[in-house]
């Protein structure tokens, strides 16, 4: 894996990660660009990179701004610049029709992407996202208080490992260390969330006003979605909000993941390279 820092020609400067296979016996090799979704990192996908990249492929994830360690300016967290984003960082890449997969805000940057940039991609892999319609749960008065993030700034590096471990008692230590990536990590050993209060709001205000259904008719490319089945309370509204997607998306594909978290891609990255993998239209 290498890290490297991405300027782009807006005057940021993007974090990325990349993972370039030593051979690829055949003519099949693929480009895969990873997004992580709201106040996370790129070192999330770090154990689905690996896999894809032992699969012979070349893959990237980056720091979206504000996040991470890519730049973070005091503007630019619409969906219409993050997206500009993203098409700067696949110019500079320089990759023919690339792969892109997104997970939860990361999915919904990417069904953006497609209306705004078609022809860009050759698949999207929304990730238990893509398809989050923040519109349904109520006002925005209302989603700003329960979306809210908890004021984990100045909590002890090692609480905070203590009560990722609690939480998901199966996740690998690369998982636990790429969940830790959200964070700065102080001299005295406390935590700061890399991206702040105020752009995480920007963000969620966003994600409230966008509107994915008049969206979903405008993208032509083949869209894999992958949905964590958790068997919480709001399990009736994702898979209503999923069905939304897989109806009005011209060429859409659902896996279904039982008993995973959120993050599908730290939860379970076995499985989940296995269906992005599988997914070659």
């Amino acid at each position: 894996m290498n890290a490297e820092e991405v300027y782009l020609d807006i005057g940021i400067k993007i974090h990325l990660r990349q993972w370039l296979p030593k051979h690829h016996p055949d003519s099949h090799l693929r480009s895969y660009l990873l997004l992580h979704g709201l106040s996370s990192n790129a070192r999330t996908w770090d154990q689905v990179a690996e896999r894809l990249c032992t699969a012979g492929h070349q893959v990237a994830a980056i720091d979206q701004r504000g996040h991470g360690l890519s730049e973070k300016p005091d503007s630019g967290y619409d969906f219409a610049t993050v997206t500009r984003d993203l098409q700067l960082v696949i110019q500079q890449l320089a990759w023919d029709d690339p792969v892109l997969v997104g997970q939860s805000w990361g999915g919904n940057v990417l069904l953006e992407h497609a209306a705004r940039y078609p022809g860009t991609a050759r698949e999207y892999i929304f990730v238990d996202g893509g398809f989050l319609n923040l519109g349904d749960r109520g006002s925005w008065e209302q989603i700003k208080v329960e979306l809210r993030p908890p004021d984990l700034a100045g909590m002890p590096l090692k609480l905070i490992t203590e009560h990722i471990r609690s939480a998901h008692p199966d996740w690998s230590e690369e998982g636990i260390q790429g969940t830790l990536g959200n964070f700065e990590v102080l001299p005295d050993q406390t935590v700061k969330p890399w991206l702040t209060l105020e752009h995480h709001l920007e963000i969620l205000k966003a994600m409230y006003d966008q509107d994915p259904p008049a969206l979903y008719p405008k993208i032509k490319e083949p869209i894999l979605i992958c949905a964590a089945d958790d068997g919480g309370a709001r399990m009736p509204v994702k898979r209503e909000q999923v069905k939304a997607a897989a109806d009005g998306l011209k060429k859409a594909e659902v896996i279904w993941f039982p008993n995973a978290a959120h993050d599908i891609h730290v939860d379970q990255p076995e499985q989940l390279t296995k269906a992005i993998l599988a997914f070659q239209t």
